[in-house]
């Protein structure tokens, strides 16, 4: 949701990440190129690579949230003539659900966060963004024209939300009208995610040992 605090979620959480192993991958309006693909194709182009932590600040979840706001953003993707727009979502439902499955076989622990703003709120927040000169570059009219739709908004989030959370890949629908609590509860469920991967350093070996042992030797000299 537009104002709810993604860029600062995201800077306060990672802020003790060794950026090395953190990527933040954040994602606008489709490109004429990216348009000529399938709707995961350019947000599966940048899965984090294995060891890696990556950060999609909007994603494919986009297609099945603004597109079925704005049906009009559907019919400009290209799709084929025959296509039932009536089990249009319902697929991309599945398709999000089977890739997300694919790729937690294949090692990607996933979690998705949905920060919850208030109607009010984030009223008070766009008149703060136009108030304060240092924060006009974050305003858009934009913002306030997909305010029209707010209640269209919430039933595609319900729909999306329901049809996607599953036990391997769960929504986190987190209360953001206090930014500083939201920050808490991000924070909380991204630590207590890496601890249960029970991560370790790698174990050494005894011909390891002997070896460093020897480099060490030879430094001492």
């Amino acid at each position: 949701m537009d104002a709810a605090g993604k860029d600062g979620a995201i800077q306060h959480v990672m802020s003790g990440v060794n950026p090395q192993g953190c990527q933040v991958y954040s994602f606008k309006h489709p490109s004429a190129i990216e348009l000529k693909h399938d709707f995961l194709w350019r947000t599966t182009r940048d899965l984090p690579e294995r060891g890696r932590i990556g950060i999609f600040n909007r994603s494919y979840y986009e297609e099945v949230l603004i597109a079925r706001v704005h049906p009009e953003i559907l019919r400009g993707e290209g799709l084929p003539d025959t296509l039932d727009e009536s089990r249009v979502w319902h697929d991309r439902y599945r398709s999000i659900v089977d890739m997300e499955r694919h790729l937690d076989r294949n090692g990607t622990r996933i979690v998705k966060f949905f920060l919850h703003l208030s109607k009010e709120e984030q009223r008070r927040r766009f008149i703060d963004r136009i108030d304060r000169p240092e924060k006009n570059w974050k305003f858009s009219l934009a913002d306030i024209e997909e305010r029209k739709f707010w209640k269209q908004y919430m039933r595609a989030y319900e729909k999306c939300l329901s049809a996607t959370s599953t036990q391997r890949a769960p929504w986190y629908i987190v209360p953001a009208d206090d930014k500083l609590n939201a920050r808490l509860i991000v924070s909380r469920i991204v630590l207590d995610t890496v601890e249960g991967l029970e991560l370790s350093y790698p174990k050494t070996t005894p011909a390891r040992r002997r070896e460093l042992l020897l480099l060490r030797k030879k430094l001492v000299e």
